[in-house]
């Protein structure tokens, strides 16, 4: 394994379990002694973040048989940070003081009743619109309806003056043939 490799890792776990550390005492701060160990957290953690590059680099750099285990431990340590990263996330989302937290969902409710009845209104509306189209259809096969009754007593008036004057012109041939 390459020197250079092994002091940044010794370094990287040093840090680590300092960052760890941190972490646990700082869910027991509150106010501003809370932010200024967040902070060194945070600085911690970029340091952290640059020896997991430098090690990266060294890594790939070196031959195939040694780089394989090097990258399977970089791997490890990105997921260690991984999770420092998340608990630190943790710290900071419950930094909130409830009243700030309170003032939050008060402005969301606000905010959703808002919506809530803008949503009410234009459901309403489209709904008047849809009892009009309805009643619209409504009207619209009514008037269908009567067209096509109209279309049948014209058609059968139609049958009957057809079957008169075939019996008319089977008559005038009738008596044409007879005299």
């Amino acid at each position: 394994m390459s020197n250079v490799f092994e002091g940044y890792e010794r370094q990287y776990c040093e840090l680590s379990a300092n960052l760890s550390k941190k972490c646990t005492a700082a869910t027991a701060l509150n106010g501003e002694q809370k932010k200024q160990k967040v902070s060194e957290i945070k600085a911690g953690i970029d340091e952290a973040e640059a020896l997991i590059r430098k090690m990266d680099l060294e890594a790939r750099s070196l031959q195939p048989n040694i780089k394989g285990v090097l990258l399977a431990k970089l791997r490890e340590y990105k997921s260690d940070l991984n999770n420092l990263k998340s608990e630190i996330k943790k710290i900071v989302s419950g930094n909130l003081n409830p009243s700030a937290r309170d003032e939050l969902l008060e402005s969301g409710m606000a905010d959703a009743m808002t919506a809530s009845a803008d949503q009410r209104t234009r459901l309403m509306m489209s709904t008047e619109r849809l009892n009009k189209t309805g009643e619209r259809v409504k009207d619209s096969r009514r008037t269908m309806l009567e067209t096509e009754e109209l279309g049948v007593s014209i058609l059968q008036d139609l049958h009957s003056q057809r079957q008169s004057l075939l019996h008319a012109h089977n008559t005038v041939i009738f008596s044409v043939s007879c005299l």
